[in-house]
C-alpha cells in the first residue's frame, strides 16, 4: 500500500515499529517545538500509527526514511493532509543526528516528485513556524515560495508554496 522510493542514499518507505523510539524521542522533546510539542509518549505513538493510517484513508501519506548505508531510521518525510491544514502539505522530520546531511533535501524531493507524479497534484505547501529557521531554508532550497496570501493552519505559520512540475 505504501510505495517505496529510492534516492541515491536513501530509500522512503513504510514505517516499522523499530523506527518509533527515534520518532519519540523527536517528538517528546524540544525538537517538536515548532510542531505543537513536545508531547507525551501516548500521543507519539498516536501520531506514529496516524502516519501509517493516513495512506490508507486518503492515498497518500509520510514515508519513514532509512539510510541505506547504514539502515538507520533518519525521520519522516511527506504528503499529508490533517483537517486543520487548508492544503495538502509536504513536511519533514529529521532526528538530530541527521540535520545537515542533505537527507532531508533528498527525501522532500523525492516525496515531492512523487506527488507531482503519480498522485497528480499540481500543489504542494509547507506550513512553517516562522521560528523554525532550518525549516524555512530547506523549503527555499527545495524552491518553493512564500505565499503571504494562503490559508494557514495557524495564524502565525509561514506557508511555502511548491509550485507543480506537470505540464498544463
Amino acid at each position: 500500500m505504501i510505495p517505496q522510493l529510492e534516492t541515491e542514499r536513501l530509500t522512503l518507505r513504510a514505517p516499522k515499529e523499530r523506527d518509533f523510539p527515534v520518532f519519540e524521542q523527536i517528538l517528546t522533546t524540544d525538537r517538536a517545538r515548532y510542531m505543537g510539542g513536545p508531547i507525551s509518549a501516548d500521543h507519539a505513538w498516536a501520531e506514529f500509527l496516524g502516519e501509517a493510517g493516513s495512506w490508507i484513508v486518503q492515498g497518500f501519506g509520510p514515508w519513514a526514511v532509512e539510510e541505506r548505508a547504514s539502515g538507520a531510521y533518519v525521520g519522516s518525510v511527506g504528503i499529508t493532509k490533517r483537517p486543520s491544514f487548508p492544503e495538502i502539505e509536504l513536511g519533514w522530520l529529521i532526528a538530530k543526528p541527521f540535520e545537515g546531511r542533505g537527507f532531508a533535501y533528498e527525501a522532500a524531493i523525492a516525496a515531492r516528485d512523487y506527488g507531482f507524479g503519480p498522485l497528480g497534484l499540481e500543489t504542494l505547501v509547507s506550513y512553517i513556524d516562522p521560528e523554525n529557521a532550518l525549516s524555512i531554508a530547506l523549503a527555499e532550497r527545495l524552491g518553493a515560495r512564500l505565499d503571504k496570501e494562503a490559508a494557514r493552519p495557524e495564524p502565525d505559520d509561514l506557508v511555502f508554496r511548491h509550485a507543480g512540475m506537470r505540464a498544463s
